[in-house]
């Protein structure tokens, strides 16, 4: 995996006009990285988190040959991370969690996320505690991109899109 230390993507908040840059963690999570990185670019609707507090993320069918494992895991992420994680529909099939199409039962959904605050935990009413991969950190942009999030919080997340893709 030679050279594979400085892969860098951007994370985008499209509506908004605000991206943030981050490294891929090669070294900590191979087989999530080469997975993200070879499906990129890759965009959806945006979500706030409800419970994990300050996240975002959007959900993709998914995309890897074979889904990777759990690597480099975290049930609290720290600011900047990019955490990967892959649901059965059933557990987020509830109208609790607010998705009204592509979440349900016998479907696989991956969730890419981005903290972008402290005091995060990951651990969900229903199924409990939800290890999530750390497969990148954000780099640069963090503090704008933190901003732009809690302005989704606040105004709502309609009509805004969440993407990543190769940095140029």
């Amino acid at each position: 995996m030679e050279g594979m230390a400085d892969r860098c993507i951007e994370v985008s908040l499209v509506k908004r006009g605000i991206t943030c840059t981050a490294q891929l963690l090669d070294d900590r999570a191979p087989l999530t990285c080469a997975a993200v990185w070879d499906a990129l670019p890759l965009g959806g609707e945006v979500y706030h988190a409800k419970y994990a507090r300050n996240e975002i993320y959007a959900l993709f069918p998914p995309f890897a040959t074979t889904e990777p494992p759990l690597e480099n895991p975290t049930v609290t992420p720290i600011p900047g991370d990019l955490c990967y994680f892959a649901f059965a529909g059933a557990e987020l099939g509830t109208k609790a969690y607010g998705y009204d199409r592509e979440v349900r039962p016998g479907t696989t959904l991956v969730d890419l996320a981005l903290f972008y605050e402290r005091n995060n935990l990951l651990l969900n009413g229903d199924v409990g505690w939800v290890p999530g991969t750390v497969w990148g950190r954000v780099t640069e942009g963090l503090d704008a991109m933190a901003e732009a999030c809690n302005d989704l919080w606040r105004t709502g997340a309609a009509g805004e899109t969440l993407s990543f893709r190769r940095r140029p």
